[in-house]
């Protein structure tokens, strides 16, 4: 299993910055293991299904269903994983 970098952490965090508009943010205010959903940044299924896209487009890789994305989505740090993980595969 390949191992989570700073640069693909802030690769994400910009990700989530720019699909979501969050222009009064910067990837450093986002903390890589905070919750993205709820307490955390308290993102909404809105902007799950435009995180969604933003991965595949970016990144290529699919999130399948909502199960396997509650679980890429619970911070920056798994998302990077899954991503990670996913390019592995290929």
């Amino acid at each position: 299993m390949a191992e989570v970098n700073n640069e693909l952490i802030e690769k994400l965090k910009q990700l989530i910055i720019t699909r979501l508009k969050l222009a009064d943010l910067t990837p450093d205010m986002i903390e890589t293991d905070a919750p993205l959903f709820g307490e955390g940044l308290g993102l909404d299924s809105i902007d799950a299904l435009e995180l969604v896209l933003g991965l595949e487009k970016e990144f290529g890789v699919v999130i399948p269903d909502a199960e396997v994305g509650r679980k890429v989505f619970q911070s920056v740090r798994t998302m990077a994983q899954y991503v990670l993980d996913q390019k592995e595969g290929f």
